[in-house]
């Protein structure tokens, strides 16, 4: 996978989120959302309104991870560590990711956090996905990745609220077709200010599904407790 980090950084110091069209062909979509009736793919099921998480359910895929997953997990975090040990600098800290997405997991699995959380989400008409932070542990990559898996639904749309000091809150809607994918900050990301770099806090979501079933495969760098 040829993807180039400074574009990407660029459009995410831009706009809070980046979008990479066609990431997966549309065969390769169907194959991955019929994935949610297996469940001996899966660690775990959540029914959203049970948690007030919203509507909806999704799915942790367990480990071993198949192997699209897998290849898509660890090719798309070498760009994204660039850009996250970018932001590390212009925030002042002294934290780096490595390389390799699998040195990143052996951090993550040293300090406790061993299940996987990739992701596969499954909505119908009237579920939504309230605004949220996917964090799950100490070790937080500060960028993740959704794939739409679906067409032929309406409503749906994904949403970035990004909440910046002494201002009011942003909103994104993100335009998305089935294969695309969007990058987006987990929890915070760098902006330049008049008066220097300052800290803005993103959480996302979905709006209310209308018609339709919608399915997306999230893509988490770091691993959970």
């Amino acid at each position: 996978m040829d993807l180039d980090a400074k574009a990407l950084g660029a459009a995410l110091d831009a706009h809070g989120y980046a979008v990479l069209p066609g990431l997966l062909a549309p065969e390769a979509c169907a194959e991955v959302a019929a994935w949610y009736a297996e469940p001996a793919r899966f660690r775990s099921k959540v029914v959203m309104a049970r948690h007030g998480f919203g509507r909806g359910e999704y799915q942790y895929f367990a480990y071993p991870l198949p192997p699209l997953v897998q290849a898509l997990r660890s090719q798309l975090y070498a760009p994204l560590a660039e850009i996250a040990n970018r932001w590390q600098r212009a925030l002042g800290s002294e934290l780096r990711y490595p390389a390799a997405h699998a040195d990143y997991l052996a951090r993550c699995h040293a300090a406790g956090q061993t299940r996987p959380t990739p992701l596969l989400l499954q909505y119908g008409p009237g579920d939504e996905n309230c605004l949220h932070q996917d964090l799950y542990g100490e070790l937080v990559f500060p960028l993740q990745v959704a794939v739409l898996l679906s067409e032929g639904f309406s409503g749906g749309e994904f949403v970035l609220t990004e909440q910046r000091p002494r201002m009011q809150s942003r909103v994104e809607v993100v335009p998305l077709r089935q294969g695309d994918a969007v990058v987006f900050p987990v929890n915070e990301r760098p902006q330049q200010g008049v008066r220097g770099v300052y800290r803005t806090y993103m959480r996302h979501g979905v709006s209310r599904v209308r018609s339709g079933t919608r399915h997306t495969l999230g893509l988490i760098f770091h691993d959970a407790r």
